[in-house]
């Protein structure tokens, strides 16, 4: 005996999540597993504690998931993206230039929510689809590609019969592993700190990325906690300084990111705990094989700077269903998953390549580099026209989105 499925979805991740709620509300036998159940908590042990920053293009996509209804009650808007370089001989503000959305469009940049909401919500939503199976604890173990369907073995010993598979199954993608497909992978020494704070200056819609060295400090925006403004903070460092960091007692910790943030907020407390995360970029030399497909961090994994990566992998999503609904037949055509590598594998490799620059960039330390950095961040902001591009270019505007969510 075998299960059957037109697609099943290795990886119960955000990325994982919103692929089975788009293609289960656009019709579609999925099965999504991944051995770990997420965690839907923001206090539990395990809860990712790194937020997620929506932005324009990616709307379409979740309103086409059933999920933006859901989310949107939760989401604080980002309406300015700042830029601070502090690189000067104290952590103080030298040169502050502001990208606000009103520039380009009606609607903020985007709309940042909770990791750990996100999934709540998205296994919520999967939960009103009967056409969707959910088994988390159980994982992709091996794959066998006949001409009419991939079998697909998880790690329970069930055997699946899909028409397409998609790995979205992380940076060590199981599925990229069985497809036998390479991946470059670029380190950088650094880590980042993930935790949330609270400060008595309001935060008014403000995204700020505070430059000095090391990695930017990033200061995203959250609805107030307990009345108080509040925001997602993403600190990246080398290694050895965050294990530094992540073992401060609190009074101590509060103090240097108080001084890191150069006090653009105000004094900072914390409110969760802090999580380590490895900051690598990575790019898979293909991102489809027969009958199957990589998206996300499987296909691609970039360094949280611009809010681009699961932005990225919601764009994979919106090329990917888009070909799935004209071969809805069978959706593991080469004519869907050829043309997916064919459609994404250029964009992800100029944005893969664009951020690691502005990584290597923020992570200077040598004065007349951050010197360097500073007009840099100065010239391109001064011409409108410049500067209205970059914030095209970030958004993605312009790309493919999914179709319009239906009744």
């Amino acid at each position: 005996m075998r299960d059957t499925t037109d697609i099943l979805i290795s990886g119960g991740g955000v990325a994982g999540l919103t692929a089975a709620c788009a293609f289960g509300s656009a019709g579609f036998r999925v099965l999504c597993v991944d051995p770990a159940p997420p965690v839907t908590e923001g206090e539990a042990e395990g809860a990712d504690l790194r937020t997620t920053a929506f932005l324009q293009p990616s709307i379409p996509v979740l309103q086409a998931a059933g999920l933006w209804t859901r989310l949107e009650p939760h989401a604080a808007p980002l309406q300015v993206m700042r830029i601070i370089d502090a690189g000067g001989p104290t952590p103080e503000a030298r040169l502050v230039k502001d990208f606000d959305a009103a520039d380009i469009s009606d609607e903020p940049f985007g709309w940042n929510l909770p990791n750990w909401l996100l999934r709540r919500e998205m296994v919520a939503r999967l939960a009103e689809l009967p056409n969707v199976t959910f088994r988390p604890g159980v994982g992709f173990a091996r794959m066998l590609v006949r001409d009419a369907e991939a079998l697909v073995t998880l790690t329970d010993g069930t055997r699946v019969a899909a028409r397409l598979v998609i790995g979205a199954d992380g940076r060590n993608s199981p599925v990229r592993e069985a497809l036998g497909i390479p991946a470059r992978t670029i380190r950088y020494g650094q880590k980042a700190l993930a935790f949330a704070v609270a400060h008595d200056i309001p935060h008014q819609n403000v995204s700020t990325e505070v430059h000095r060295k090391g990695g930017p400090f990033t200061l995203v925006p959250l609805p107030d906690r307990d009345g108080r403004p509040a925001s997602a903070v993403v600190w990246m460092e080398t290694g050895p300084e965050i294990a530094r960091l992540a073992a401060l007692p609190v009074p101590a910790f509060e103090a240097e990111m108080t001084a890191r943030s150069s006090g653009i907020l105000g004094p900072l407390t914390l409110l969760t705990r802090r999580s380590v995360w490895p900051i690598i970029s990575q790019i898979a030399d293909r991102l489809s094989g027969p009958r199957a497909v990589l998206m996300a961090e499987a296909a691609h994994v970039v360094p949280p700077i611009g809010a681009q990566g699961l932005n990225m992998s919601l764009a994979d999503l919106a090329v990917l269903l888009d070909l799935a609904e004209r071969h809805r037949a069978d959706p593991g055509l080469p004519a869907v998953t050829d043309a997916f590598h064919r459609a994404r594998h250029l964009e992800v490799q100029a944005r893969v390549t664009g951020i690691d620059l502005l990584n290597r960039a923020s992570m200077a330390e040598a004065p007349v580099l951050r010197d360097l950095r500073a007009k840099a961040l100065d010239t391109l902001y001064s011409a409108r026209p410049v500067r209205q591009t970059l914030m095209r270019a970030g958004l993605g505007l312009g790309r493919s989105v999914a179709p319009a969510a239906r009744d």
